[in-house]
């Protein structure tokens, strides 16, 4: 499979510009076009370019007024806006680039510049996106972290909100898990949480089925659309196949762990809090470990 193009929209009042560069970066870039800022800011809602290369000098709103709108627009504010001009003395690259441009092309196009300059923002874009997807990710267990699961968890809430259906989460705690990291060595006790966060990501099947690491020991799992009898029977065959798993690393001990887990599930209103949501299964779950472990409890 093709590795997915990078798209551009070029905002020009000059068709003749606009085919100059088209023809410059289409064979690269997936390429949309404009010839006036107050349409160029819909393209961008509705496309999401990766990057905008911007005239100065248009009818109507002119290039500066439209970067101010797109910086103040939620959905494309950070998305990167090159200008292109034939303005090309110090104080307009000056004010471009205080309006939070990224860079500045000057007319007579030169293809090699063009080409260099928004090859390096395309660059930085996904060095960036690598970046923020690293942030999501518990770098251990290769599942997502808590700041991901906290996103998650607002996009999923406002949902069932809005649809009036019912979400479950799952609030887990590996028993004992710091006796193991005791007796057995660090090395040893990340097997075990790498070991059952491939657990979680099989056994759950749903594409909105979430998990991701809540700290140390503890997971979380977001199950939408899920009723309280469907998420403890979810909750349950994951406890069994915990306990029923084998550990083993390179030639060390073999090991077997338990978890305990809290249910919770509703439907949530406007008035509804998705901390106390949260709470109530983290509460459970202090009461499945505080009655035994190794067990759910869901009321």
């Amino acid at each position: 499979m093709e590795p997915k193009k990078g798209s551009i929209l070029i905002v020009d009042d000059e068709n003749a510009n606009l085919k100059i560069l088209t023809h410059i970066l289409g064979a690269e870039y997936t390429i949309y076009t404009s010839t006036n800022g107050t349409d160029a800011i819909k393209i961008a809602l509705d496309r999401n370019p990766d990057l905008i290369l911007l005239d100065i000098l248009m009818p109507g709103i002119d290039g500066y007024q439209t970067l101010s709108e797109i910086k103040k627009t939620e959905g494309i504010k950070k998305i990167p806006v090159i200008f292109i001009s034939g303005l090309d003395s110090d104080e307009d690259e000056v004010k471009g680039l205080s309006l939070d441009a990224a860079d500045y092309i000057t007319k007579p196009f030169s293809p090699v510049v063009v080409k260099l300059r928004v090859r390096n923002q395309i660059q930085i874009i996904s060095q960036m996106r690598t970046i923020e997807q690293l942030s999501l990710i518990d770098p251990l267990t290769k599942i997502p972290n808590r700041r991901s699961f906290d996103e998650r968890m607002i996009m999923e809430w406002k949902q069932a909100i809005r649809e009036q259906t019912q979400i479950s989460v799952l609030m887990m705690d590996l028993d004992k898990f710091k006796s193991i990291n005791d007796e057995h060595g660090h090395y040893h006790g990340d097997t075990v949480l790498q070991t059952v966060a491939g657990i979680f990501t099989k056994t759950l099947k749903r594409p909105g089925d979430f998990v991701a690491r809540w700290g140390g020991e503890e997971f979380v799992v977001l199950l939408p659309n899920t009723p309280l009898g469907g998420a403890a029977d979810i909750a349950e065959n994951i406890r069994k196949k915990v306990e029923h798993t084998v550990i083993q690393r390179d030639a060390g001990p073999k090991l077997q762990v338990t978890i305990s887990i809290g249910v919770n599930s509703v439907v949530p209103g406007v008035e509804s809090n998705a901390d106390d949501f949260i709470d109530l299964a983290d509460k459970r779950l202090f009461t499945a470990k505080q009655t035994g472990r190794n067990k759910v409890i869901s009321r």
